[in-house]
């Protein structure tokens, strides 16, 4: 398919001159960039992960949020900690 983009000379002049160098087409080039940037946004993806929230009713009243102690005994209370 053929189509025209716009690139900055500085830009164009860098890889026509990496082209020679590696004794390839321009177009080779592009495209085998144009491949790793889409293979790169494959990869990063978005990550979905499941629902493990648990019920119950949120904050209760009269937990100091500040008081370490008081969390972890209320975490463990019922289970032998």
């Amino acid at each position: 398919m053929k189509t025209t983009v716009e690139i900055s000379d500085p830009l164009m002049r860098e890889a026509r001159a990496a082209a020679v160098r590696e004794g390839r087409t321009l177009r080779s080039l592009l495209e085998e960039g144009l491949r790793e940037v889409l293979a790169g946004h494959r990869k990063k993806g978005r990550t979905l992960l499941r629902d493990t929230s648990v019920g119950g009713n949120g904050l209760q009243p009269g937990v100091d949020l500040q008081n370490a102690e008081q969390i972890r005994a209320l975490t463990y209370e019922g289970r032998g900690g």
